[in-house]
């Protein structure tokens, strides 16, 4: 597992004061990686570090003479459009930069006056996908999710027999994925109603969102050689939030026998920061099966697993309106959860995977699956807190869902925070859902 070490000490501070507040997402101890450019220009996309309100523009600090060695060569690479060179560094590359930027930027760093010119305004950057991402794999993590859905469905027998013994996943489609801010239109398919005798084609009816984290590979892995569970964190580069759009009426009709298809590859949206595991170490937390549930197999169990495989990443779901929006209304919270819930962790997904052998390589994505907590306002999709659609609720505004509408914005944030440590955050995922094309 990733230690702890002297970027994650909570007394540090950065010049950059927008860092120092104590609430911002990305204070000294995160600096996570995202690709920008200024908004709205033809400028290429380059790497850039958050720190505080502003971006640390790597290509231009890569001149600025202050660098050598391994971190020269990783910041070089951390430059570029996409971060799949760097990602594939290593974890020697990864922790050596961000160590020599921790120094760089905090509180009486010499490196002040030749940095601040490499500074950009968040609010003037626009975002583009932090890698290139080959493929795209998505877990069913949530046991509490997968009770909730499969009740719906199976009321005497929720969780299938497997549930408790596998990690669960299936292969996604990569190419749809977009950078917050993405829009799509409401995707079409074949539905069949339970008292139709044929099914029909048309705009989908039960479009959701589905609140998730996404897990990013760095370091790859030959083709048959597995990832034990203990090599994982030198293979994952970072997390960031993920929203799974799903089309819950065409899924129920396509899904069986080989699972989602159509109801799932229309679109898909990452916040655009990754953040590093290294950055995370303070938050990792103890993970355990309850003592009357299966005990994971030998290749998906370890001491260090049990002790802190576990991340308590603190998720909420928010949903603006069109009508929201005409209004200047702010978006108003759906449901909040923590990752620390998930049935597998980070170690077992990355060890299942490739326990038979599959090569992941860098920028491939997981996803968590649905991050549902034990209560009913943790769950992390309308299908849950609408119990299938059979219970509409109520928005402040007096507007009422069950399922999406076009011109809804969802907004998805996470963070974690705990005593003696400082608060670090993913920034937003957002995602507008536009009216199904003519």
């Amino acid at each position: 597992m990733t230690t702890l070490n002297e970027t994650h000490d909570s007394t540090l501070t950065s010049w950059v004061t927008s860092a120092n507040d104590g609430v911002t997402d990305f204070p000294i101890q995160n600096l996570p990686f995202a690709s920008f450019r200024h908004k709205g220009s033809n400028e290429s996309f380059r790497g850039g570090v958050a720190i505080g309100d502003q971006i640390l523009d790597l290509a231009a600090a890569r001149t600025s003479g202050l660098f050598d060695g391994l971190v020269a060569e990783a910041l070089n690479a951390a430059a570029q459009p996409t971060l799949n060179h760097f990602m594939g560094m290593g974890k020697t590359a990864w922790s050596s930069l961000r160590l020599a930027l921790s120094r760089a930027l905090r509180s009486g760093s010499e490196a002040e006056e030749t940095l601040k010119d490499c500074l950009i305004a968040q609010s003037r950057a626009e975002y583009s996908l932090p890698c290139s991402i080959g493929d795209y794999t998505d877990f069913y993590t949530s046991v509490y999710h997968a009770t909730s859905v499969g009740s719906l469905f199976r009321p005497d027998n929720p969780l299938l027999p497997n549930y408790k013994w596998v990690p669960i996943g299936y292969h996604g489609r990569a190419s749809s994925i977009g950078v917050s801010g993405q829009t799509f239109h409401r995707p079409k398919g074949q539905t069949k109603a339970p008292d139709a005798a044929q099914p029909s084609f048309g705009p989908c009816k039960r479009l959701d969102y589905e609140l998730e984290i996404g897990i990013f590979m760095g370091t790859g892995n030959s083709l048959g050689d597995p990832v034990s569970i203990d090599e994982a964190d030198d293979h994952v580069f970072g997390i960031c939030l993920f929203n799974d759009w799903s089309a819950r009426d065409i899924q129920a009709w396509e899904y069986q026998p080989l699972g989602p298809f159509l109801s799932k590859n229309f679109a898909s949206t990452i916040s655009p920061w990754l953040v590093t595991m290294e950055a995370l170490a303070p938050y990792r937390t103890a993970f355990s099966h309850p003592a009357e549930d299966p005990q994971p197999l030998p290749y998906l169990s370890s001491d260090a697993n049990s002790q802190q495989g576990a991340l308590d990443i603190q998720l909420e779901c928010l949903l603006q309106t069109e009508q929201m929006r005409i209004e200047g209304q702010e978006p108003t919270r759906l449901s909040q959860s923590s990752f620390k819930h998930s049935y597998w962790t980070i170690g077992q997904m990355v060890a299942h995977h490739t326990v038979n052998g599959c090569n992941l390589q860098p920028g491939d994505l997981l996803g968590s699956g649905t991050q549902s907590g034990p209560a009913h306002e943790e769950a992390g999709s309308l299908l849950e807190l609408s119990a299938g659609g059979k219970q509409p609720f109520t928005l402040p505004n007096g507007e009422t869902r069950t399922f999406l509408e076009d011109g809804d914005a969802v907004v998805m944030r996470g963070h974690c925070t705990k005593p003696g440590a400082a608060r670090i955050g993913f920034g937003e995922v957002v995602g507008t859902v536009l009216p199904a094309r003519r």
